[in-house]
């Protein structure tokens, strides 16, 4: 997830026109407030479930044409485009900016647009709650009185021997997987960085599905499953990305809390930068797709293969936004109604809820259903209640290693639904060493010896904090659950079975109950 505040989040990748969203400084209609954010500064995204794109698509060119500015629409998936803002050609004009195009039309069309929003950048999965470039300095390599005094408590999370992500020894084995299982594996997806060669994971992560069409699901999986291929491409200092080994932490904290899980990986995430909400909506569009093809191979009998679609359990989300407006006029009709599909074909959707420290929903886990603490109830009462033929996306926060408290980073909230193992969490990681060396070296009696190199994973294990790591441990503990109920019940993968047996596991796993 994000650094403390929307401010301090990384820029786009290069060639995108990534933008702030400043409260203070934002162009609003009257006295409507809104909060930070980050989004693409030259398009937006635009809803095609009704009749009236048409009417919208129109507004926006008239509005687009006041400021000096153009938009033309590209198809993104089904139901779903990209309106892209540009200059016109015989204008002198300010740069193309989506919010003031945004507030601008909202104003034309009766103070509203719905169906029309922000292409949010996502917060990536970051290294750390807190970035450090190396361990901190003191007197001596090995005697210290206490973690490293710094300015926030929660920073502690970001040092290395601290919780941050560090190399560490494994001395057992692997989990015990059984050859064969009753039934059928529970398949838990990934979008994330996709996962690298780990000997742990071998024969259990599969990265090439691609869509019922036979394109391609997210960006190219670089991630190449081989042993000793790289896994990205290499900074020039020697550096590793700031997410590099993410989605094979991931795999590593699934394997080990149900080993019999099939693991589906798709690579979405950037090793720098953050995720397009478009590219990212384009995936699960695709996947959801998928998932709508198995469902109807189960109910017409071809659950032998000779179907095109591929069945999904679980799906992990470690990533998120902060959406600038929670009213109700404004808020988001693209990422909600797709959240709920999945629902409606039973699949368990367990997203991160983000490491800022604040209660400011970060979405899409705060689709989850909201209690009714603080008010919510008053507030948002839709989003309190559940429905029995939807499986609620399950909000997951992260605890310290006592399993007791709260990680102090870990956002907090009516809205955030289970607290799980996120701090200090041992998983496993792509073979590499980094550019860093270790804080002292010596050499006595021909034996080598020095301190902890602190980006040498050539041990293939790591500690690391994040409440991206607490979303797939419940992810993994629900499919977990799953497969008890294919030891007992047997295997029934059409919709009506799926989204029961869903809320089944959900509500055992995580106490989220039904809420009319």
């Amino acid at each position: 997830m994000a650094s403390r505040d929307a401010e301090k989040w990384p820029t786009a990748e290069p060639g995108r026109s990534g933008r702030t969203l400043d409260p203070a400084r934002a162009v609003t209609i009257g006295s409507t407030s809104v909060g930070a954010t980050v989004y693409e500064g030259a398009q937006l995204l635009m809803a095609e479930t009704d009749d009236g794109y048409d009417q919208r698509l129109q507004v926006l060119e008239e509005e687009a044409k006041k400021l000096g500015w153009t938009v033309s629409r590209t198809p993104l998936a089904p139901g779903l485009s990209v309106v892209e803002i540009a200059s016109a050609p015989d204008e002198v004009s300010e740069p193309p900016d989506a919010w003031r195009l945004l507030q601008h039309a909202r104003l034309a069309n009766r103070g509203s647009l719905p169906g029309v929003a922000l292409d949010h950048l996502m917060a990536s999965p970051e290294a750390n709650p807190v970035e450090i470039s190396h361990p901190v300095e003191i007197s001596h390599p090995v005697e210290i009185s206490h973690p490293v005094e710094i300015s926030h408590p929660a920073a502690t999370y970001g040092t290395p021997g601290s919780g941050g992500r560090q190399p560490v020894a494994v001395v057992g084995g692997p989990p015990t997987r059984r050859e064969s299982v009753p039934g059928r594996r529970p398949v838990v997806a990934l979008l994330d960085t996709g996962v690298a060669w780990h000997p742990w994971l071998r024969g259990v992560v599969e990265s090439d599905v691609r869509g019922v069409d036979g394109e391609q699901i997210g960006y190219p999986h670089t991630v190449s499953f081989a042993p000793g291929t790289k896994d990205t491409e290499e900074t020039l200092d020697g550096t590793l990305a700031p997410l590099q080994g993410h989605g094979t932490f991931i795999a590593g904290i699934i394997r080990q809390v149900s080993p019999d899980a099939d693991i589906v990986s798709w690579r979405i995430v950037p090793d720098r930068g953050p995720i397009k909400e478009s590219d990212w909506i384009k995936a699960l569009h695709q996947i959801l797709a998928l998932v709508r093809q198995g469902v109807e191979d189960a109910e017409q009998g071809r659950a032998d293969g000779r179907g095109r679609g591929r069945l999904i359990d679980v799906l992990s989300l470690s990533m998120g936004y902060y959406h600038e407006s929670n009213e109700d006029a404004l808020f988001d009709e693209i990422l909600r109604p797709l959240m709920e599909e999945f629902g409606r074909l039973g699949v368990m959707v367990v997203c991160s809820v983000g490491n800022d420290a604040t209660d400011r929903p970060s979405y899409p886990a705060a689709f989850a259903p909201w209690t009714a603490e603080s008010g919510a109830a008053v507030h948002h009462p839709d989003r309190c209640r559940t429905h029995k033929d939807v499986v609620p996306v399950v909000s997951v926060a992260a605890n310290n290693p006592n399993l007791r408290t709260g990680a102090l980073f870990s956002n907090v909230g009516c809205w955030v639904r289970v607290w799980a193992p996120g701090a200090a969490v041992v998983s496993t990681m792509p073979r590499r060493n980094g550019g860093l060396l270790p804080l002292a070296r010596d050499d006595k009696y021909g034996v080598e010896r020095e301190c902890i190199d602190p980006d040498d994973f050539t041990g293939r294990f790591a500690v690391w904090s994040g409440t991206s790591f607490a979303a797939p441990h419940v992810g993994a503990q629900l499919a977990k659950a799953l497969q008890e109920q294919f030891r007992v019940h047997g295997v029934d993968d059409r919709r009506a079975a799926r989204v029961k047996r869903g809320w089944d596991v959900v509500t055992a796993v995580t106490g989220i109950a039904q809420v009319p």
